[in-house]
C-alpha cells in the first residue's frame, strides 16, 4: 500500500459495509486515490493496539504501515486489505456482520427460515414436473396429434421463449407488489396452462396452454431464488437457494413417475391425465404464499414498512437478536445504491461501469452456461436418446427415467451441502470436467453397436449427477449472490431472460442438429462446450462463499478498481451531513462530523451474549 497516513482520529477500515467508509485525503495525498482503501472509520478506539476488530498491532505489520507516530493511540492502519493494482478476493469478516467474525459461532438456521424456504421453493417443482411430464409424454404427444419432429421442437422449446417474457415481466411484479405476488402470479400461470394443455384437440390448443405454463416458468424462475437468497443468513445461504434446485429435481421426478402411474393407460388419454396432474401443486403454493410466507424483509424495508420487516426478522432469527441493526444495514444498502439508480436509471445494466459490467458478467454469464451445457435439451429428450440407443419398450424407458430422477436427486442434495462448505468455484468445475467426460461417454452409444444401451445409460447417469452438482444449483446460486441490491431486480430479470434464450435455442433445435451431425457428433460438441465454460469461469467466477449482499458493490469495486460504489457511498453521507462538503470537492472528512444515522452502528462490539450476525442474503 502507499506510504500513507490516515489523518488524527480515524482507522482506515476497507471490508465491512458497517465501518461506514468514506474515502479520505491525507496530507500526502490531497485527493482521495482511486481505490486506495483509506476510509474514515469515525473516531478511533483510544486504545487502538487492542482493537481486534481492525488494524493490526505495530510490531505485527510493515514498518511503512505501522500505526507510530505522534497519533499512536488514535489512529491505524488495516494491513489486510489488499493492494489496489494486486486485488485478493480472500475473505476477512466471512461474510457477517463485522461483530460477529471470530471466536463467536455462526447462527444455525430457523425453523421458520426453513419452512419459508421450502415453500418458496415448492414453486420450483412446477418447472421440474413440467419438464418431467414432457420428457415421457412428448413422444405420446407427437403420435397422438401426429406432431412433425419440427412441431415437437417448437412445442418443447416454446416453453423458454414464453418464460423470457414472464422473467421480464416479474421484474415489475416483484418490485412494486411484493415477491408473494410473484409466486401467486406464477402460480395461476400454470394452472391455467396445464388445464389448457390436457384438454388440447390439436397444435393450437397444445401451444395456448404452453404459453400460460412458459409465464409461470418465468416467474417462478425469477423470484424463487431471490425471495430464499432474501430471507437466508449469509452463512447458510448456498444450501438454502440450492432448495430451489432441490424442488426442481423433485418436480421432474414426479413427472417421470407420471408415465409410470398411466402406463396402462391408452396412449392418447394417458399424457392428457400426465398433464392434468400438473395444476395440483400450484394451488399449494398459492395457499403458502397467501397464508404462510410472510414478505422479504428486503422488500417490506424498500417500502419503508420497517415495522413489519422487524416482525419478520423476529421469525428468522433467534430470539434475542437485535434485528434492529439488520434493518439498519439492509435500509443503508438500499439507500446508497438508490443514488446511483436515481443517477442512471437502466443505464447501470445497459451500459455498467466496469464493477456493474463484472457483477453482468458473471451473473448472467453463469446463468447462460447452465442452459448451454444442453440440459433442457437432453433432458426433455432423454426417451428420444434412449430410443436412439436401442431402448424401445415404453415400460423400461419409464424406470430408466426415474432411476435417472433420483440420482440427479440424490446429486444436488450432496450440493447444498457442498457449496457452503467447500466454495463456489471448486464445485462448477468438478461439475463441468465431469459433463464433459459423460458426454463422451454417451456419445459411445452411437458409435458402433457394442453395449450400446448401457454405454448411453450410465453416461448419461453421470451426465445429470455432475449437473446436478455444480452447474444445476450454482447458476442461480450465484446471480442471487453477486448482484448488489441497486440491480437485483432488474439484474435477475436479465439472467433468467438470457437463461431461457439459452434454453430455447439448445431445445428447440436439439433434433434437429443431432440428427444433421449425428448423435455421436452432438455428444461430442456438447462435451468441448463444457471444456470452454470450465476455462471460463475458471477466468471470471469469483469465489463469493460466506459474503454478504451488502458488501458485493464494494467486492467488485474492489477486484474491478472501479470507484463508482465508492463514490455513491460518499454521495449518499454529504447529503445526509453537509458538514461533510468540502472545499474543491476534495473527500476530505472531518472524523468528528458524523451523520445521525451513523449512530444506530454500535461503536464497540456487543456483548457475547448478543453477538449479532449479519446481513439477511
Amino acid at each position: 500500500m502507499s506510504e500513507t497516513q490516515p489523518i488524527p482520529n480515524t482507522v482506515a477500515d476497507g471490508y465491512s459495509r458497517t465501518d461506514q467508509r468514506v474515502p479520505i485525503a491525507t496530507s500526502t495525498t490531497p485527493v482521495a486515490p482511486p481505490l486506495d482503501f483509506d476510509y474514515n472509520d469515525g473516531i478511533a478506539d483510544p486504545d487502538f493496539d487492542n482493537d481486534s476488530y481492525g488494524a493490526l498491532d505495530a510490531k505485527d505489520g510493515d514498518d511503512d504501515n505501522s500505526s507510530a507516530g505522534p497519533h499512536a493511540s488514535e489512529t491505524g492502519v488495516d494491513r489486510h486489505l489488499a493492494h489496489p493494482d494486486r486485488p485478493h478476493m480472500e475473505q476477512t469478516h466471512e461474510g457477517e456482520h463485522r461483530f460477529d467474525h471470530g471466536d463467536i459461532a455462526s447462527l444455525k438456521i430457523t425453523r421458520s427460515t426453513k419452512l419459508f424456504a421450502f415453500c418458496a421453493a415448492l414453486n420450483s417443482c412446477n418447472l421440474g414436473y413440467d419438464i418431467g411430464v414432457n420428457t415421457g409424454a412428448g413422444m405420446l404427444v407427437q403420435n397422438s396429434l401426429e406432431l412433425t419432429d419440427l412441431q415437437l421442437e417448437i412445442f418443447m422449446g416454446s416453453l423458454n421463449l414464453f418464460a423470457m417474457v414472464g422473467a421480464l415481466m416479474s421484474n415489475w411484479i416483484s418490485d412494486k407488489l411484493g415477491r408473494r405476488w410473484a409466486f401467486r402470479v406464477a402460480a395461476i400461470g400454470f394452472i391455467f396452462g396445464t388445464v389448457i394443455q390436457a384438454g388440447a384437440m390439436g397444435y393450437a390448443g397444445l401451444m395456448l396452454g404452453r404459453a400460460f405454463v412458459g409465464l409461470g416458468v418465468g416467474f417462478g424462475l425469477a423470484v424463487d431464488p431471490v425471495y430464499i437468497s432474501e430471507i437466508s443468513q449469509a452463512a447458510h445461504r448456498g444450501q438454502l437457494v440450492t432448495w430451489s434446485e432441490i424442488a426442481m429435481n423433485v418436480g421432474i421426478l414426479f413427472g417421470f413417475m407420471s408415465g409410470l402411474i398411466f402406463s396402462g393407460v391408452d396412449d392418447d388419454l394417458a399424457w392428457r391425465l400426465m398433464f392434468a396432474l400438473g395444476a395440483i401443486l400450484p394451488c399449494f403454493v398459492i395457499y403458502f404464499s397467501t397464508f404462510v410466507m410472510p414478505e422479504s424483509p428486503r422488500w417490506l424495508v424498500s417500502k419503508n414498512r420497517e415495522d413489519e420487516a422487524r416482525d419478520v426478522l423476529k421469525l428468522l432469527y433467534p430470539d434475542g437478536y437485535d434485528v434492529g441493526v439488520i434493518v439498519h444495514e439492509i435500509k443503508e444498502g438500499i439507500e446508497k445504491e438508490a443514488i446511483a439508480e436515481h443517477a442512471v436509471g437502466w443505464d447501470v445494466i445497459l451500459f455498467p461501469s466496469p464493477a456493474f459490467k463484472r457483477m453482468l458478467l458473471v451473473g448472467v454469464g453463469t446463468a447462460i452456461a447452465q442452459q448451454a451445457v444442453g440440459i433442457d435439451a437432453i433432458q426433455y429428450f432423454l426417451v428420444y436418446i434412449l430410443d436412439e440407443s436401442g431402448i424401445k419398450s415404453r415400460t423400461a424407458q419409464t424406470w430408466i427415467l426415474i432411476v435417472l430422477g433420483l440420482i440427479k436427486l440424490a446429486a444436488i442434495v450432496l450440493a447444498g451441502h457442498l457449496f457452503d462448505r467447500k466454495g463456489r468455484r471448486p464445485l462448477f468445475f468438478v461439475s463441468l470436467l465431469g459433463m464433459s467426460v459423460s458426454l463422451l461417454l454417451v456419445s459411445f452409444a452411437f458409435i458402433g453397436n457394442a453395449n450400446s444401451e448401457g454405454f448411453a445409460v450410465f453416461g448419461l447417469a453421470l451426465y445429470l449427477a455432475f449437473f446436478s452438482i455444480g452447474m444445476g444449483p450454482g447458476a442461480w446460486l450465484i446471480p442471487s449472490e453477486v448482484f448488489s441490491t441497486m440491480i437485483r431486480a432488474k439484474a435477475m430479470s436479465v439472467a433468467t431472460f438470457m437463461n431461457r434464450v439459452t434454453a430455447t435455442i439448445m431445445s428447440s433445435t436439439f433434433l434437429s442438429v443431432a440428427n444433421a451431425m449425428s448423435w455421436a457428433g452432438f455428444f461430442i460438441m456438447m462435451s468441448v462446450v463444457c471444456l470452454l465454460i470450465l476455462g471460463w469461469m475458471f477466468v471470471y467466477l469469483p469465489e463469493t462463499k460466506g459474503r454478504p449482499l451488502e458488501d458485493m458493490s464494494q467486492f467488485f469495486a474492489e477486484i474491478t478498481g472501479d470507484r463508482s460504489i465508492l463514490e455513491a457511498e460518499e454521495m449518499l453521507y454529504r447529503r445526509d451531513d453537509p458538514s461533510l462538503e468540502t472545499e474543491g470537492s476534495t473527500p476530505a472528512v472531518e472524523s468528528t462530523a458524523r451523520s445521525p444515522h451513523r449512530n444506530l452502528v454500535p461503536e464497540r462490539p456487543p456483548p457475547e451474549d448478543a453477538h449479532i450476525v449479519g446481513t439477511m442474503a
